[in-house]
């Protein structure tokens, strides 16, 4: 993996929701060919730098690079098509259409002038890879409304890869699976990401920190819209600041 500068950067933002501070100059840095874990309690402010992220919400201040380019005043479309890709806590896949065409939908709204029919062969050959990385050929024919929470949830990260991201925001996508469809989404989660290209990296929110713990190259901690801890999975488990505001003492141990 290429030792360059980091692919996302996100330096002293700032978001207020009238009264209420949601991030206080928060810092975030995304390696190429990493999974990089965001945790903290409710309402810490992760989605919140997901959307500063992602273009659906505006900061206050601060600044947000991605592959050496300031995105902070980019449009989402424009950071869709640039790279940057996400899912979100809630399902949010089209319910009326098949598996295959909800990932078609995906690559259609990531290449200029596919909704119009344009490179159409190339868009059913990178979704005919994607179904088949995550082995969802059984269900490429289902209507994705009819899918349980589980597959569900690989349908929406084959939706993501779908779109060929650089980068891949995951917010919270265990969230409703047992254990093992747990494992097997992490299995394919590693098997997704860039080590030896460098791309896409990852950036992780999730509540299982078991998970993020055993995945994740470096984790960054926020509480109160701030950040309290930065590190490897080590450093972070065993940091006083984030085993009082989050881990608690038994996750701890």
């Amino acid at each position: 993996m290429p030792a360059e500068d980091p692919l996302l950067s996100v330096r002293e933002v700032t978001v207020h929701f009238g009264g209420v501070t949601a991030l206080s100059r928060v810092d975030l840095e995304v390696n190429r060919g990493t999974i990089t874990g965001l945790i903290g309690p409710n309402g810490a402010g992760k989605t919140t730098l997901f959307n500063v992220i992602t273009g659906l919400v505006t900061p206050r201040s601060g600044r947000v690079r991605f592959d050496g380019t300031d995105i902070t005043g980019w449009p989402r479309h424009r950071r869709g098509r640039a790279g940057i890709a996400r899912t979100f806590q809630r399902l949010e896949l089209f319910g009326g259409l098949t598996v295959h065409d909800n990932l078609l939908a995906a690559w259609e709204a990531s290449v200029p002038g596919a909704v119009l029919g344009m490179r159409r062969g190339e868009g059913r050959r990178v979704v005919d890879e994607v179904i088949e990385k995550l082995g969802l050929g059984e269900l490429a024919g289902r209507v994705a409304g009819q899918l349980s929470t589980g597959q569900g949830r690989l349908v929406e990260l084959g939706r993501a890869l779908a779109a060929r991201p650089r980068i891949l925001l995951l917010d919270e996508p265990s969230s409703g699976l047992d254990q093992a469809e747990t494992e097997h989404f992490r299995d394919l989660l590693l098997g997704a990401v860039g080590r030896e290209s460098g791309e896409p990296a990852v950036l992780l929110v999730e509540h299982d920190v078991a998970l993020v713990m055993e995945i994740c190259d470096r984790i960054t901690v926020l509480d109160f819209g701030q950040r309290i801890a930065e590190g490897l999975p080590a450093e972070v488990r065993s940091d006083p600041r984030v085993v009082a505001a989050y881990l608690g003492d038994s996750d701890a141990a």
